[in-house]
């Protein structure tokens, strides 16, 4: 008989599958509910990581899960290409009318949040028929071609992987707490287009309002701002990477919400779904026209189970009123974590949206401390609270709780917390 121990899954996974697909923890799931999670020998964890920002609404969320059993009982797959169904037209029409903007917009599905991306690229080079593309650094977008030519953090995602696709050009994120300012991001942007290509030959500015992989760093509204006029003024596209952002997660639908412009291009995945592999494409109606019929799609997309979920998802985030409640959670969060600043000489900064919240550690010369932030995770692991690390120098611990989360739990997840910080 095969052992169900973590150690000697474990043991199997190292001989069977590749090192390159890298795990957080060696512990292997049995079951989960809401903002908990029981490993295969039964000790119970609280997941602050909601792997990696996807469930929003919780480990299976009981509406989520009877809409999936609905949709099981009609049909699980037909290729929305071949033979399509309401409930896409349905979910698109639902996220026009969510997603920022009140121009015409239309919404294509996909699987994964770096097809999306794929796919968004694809979009604004057939709209623009211009080549280039300006991404940020620390910026994360995925681990196809394109989506690491975009990314602009090398280790894990790039080493080894090259060439790249070509055409892809990279600036400054404004990060204040590192010495970027905003004047020093839009002069990189000029500097660029005196020296690398011209203006006229940029298809598309791709951005996360919040960067996620990077270190939940949130992009200044006068950037945003900047951006949008440096768009504007020379027939740029401006796509917003809504991948880890959306659905609540910042205290609004979605982060472009909390800025004062539009963006042309919205990518969407993670947490739309509840769990279930969705992603999208979400645009000006004219933009998302470009490509020919056939040139957008693919074999799983707008895959019907995930549509069902999706379509629940969206409501349990209105009638729950997640956006409130995720404003509700960050601000305890963010009051627990400066309370700690005295006694935790590491903590360099507090920041975040919503419930999008990370703390960064610094040694006492100032410098990324990623060594302290692995201390901090693994203390908290064995204590049973599972968290996420990040940042270019792997020197932050962002959290990424189920918004759903039950107060008595987030308050358990924090005393366990505030003990990892201080051991």
């Amino acid at each position: 008989m095969t052992s169900r121990t973590n150690a000697a899954i474990d043991a199997r996974r190292i001989a069977a599958t590749p090192r390159g697909v890298g795990i957080g923890f060696p512990i292997y799931a049995e079951r989960a509910l809401n903002a908990e999670l029981w490993d295969v020998e039964g000790r119970r964890y609280i997941d602050f990581g909601s792997g990696i920002a996807v469930l929003n609404t919780g480990h299976r969320h009981p509406r989520v899960v009877e809409a999936i059993r609905a949709q099981l009982d009609r049909f699980t797959h037909t290729a929305y290409q071949v033979v399509p169904y309401e409930s896409v037209v349905s979910l698109a029409e639902r996220l026009n009318r969510l997603t920022p903007g009140t121009h015409a917009k239309k919404t294509a599905f996909f699987t994964t949040g770096a097809e999306a991306v794929e796919n968004a690229i694809k979009i604004a080079r057939a709209a623009t028929r211009r080549p280039g593309v300006i991404a940020l650094s620390g910026g994360f977008h995925g681990r196809t071609f394109m989506g690491m030519a975009l990314t602009g953090k090398v280790v894990p995602y790039k080493t080894g992987f090259g060439p790249f696709p070509g055409s892809i050009f990279h600036v400054p994120a404004p990060i204040a707490l590192h010495g970027v300012s905003v004047d020093d991001s839009l002069r990189a942007i000029d500097k660029l287009f005196k020296a690398d290509i011209e203006p006229e030959q940029v298809a598309a500015i791709i951005l996360e309002p919040v960067q996620g992989e990077g270190g939940f760093y949130a992009a200044p509204p006068a950037f945003m701002r900047a951006l949008r006029e440096i768009c504007d003024r020379h027939g740029i596209l401006l796509i917003a990477d809504e991948i880890q952002t959306g659905f609540a997660r910042t205290g609004k639908w979605f982060a472009m919400d909390h800025h004062d412009v539009v963006p042309d291009l919205m990518t969407m995945a993670k947490s739309l779904a509840g769990g279930t592999p969705l992603s999208a494409v979400c645009g000006r109606a004219e933009i998302m026209d470009a490509p020919a019929p056939g040139g957008l799609g693919g074999t799983y997309a707008a895959n019907a189970l995930a549509i069902a979920a999706a379509h629940a998802v969206l409501d349990v985030i209105e009638d729950e009123r997640l956006c409130e409640r995720a404003q509700v959670l960050g601000d305890r969060l963010k009051a627990r974590l400066e309370g700690l600043r005295a006694k935790v000489p590491q903590i360099a900064d507090v920041r975040g949206l919503g419930a999008m919240v990370a703390v960064e550690f610094a040694g006492a010369d100032g410098a990324p401390d990623p060594e302290f932030t692995k201390q901090v995770q693994t203390r908290a692991r064995d204590a049973g609270l599972l968290l996420l690390t990040c940042g270019v120098h792997a020197n932050v611990v962002r959290f990424l709780f189920p918004l759903t989360i039950e107060d008595a739990v987030l308050g358990e997840g924090l005393d366990i917390l505030a003990a990892a910080l201080q051991a």
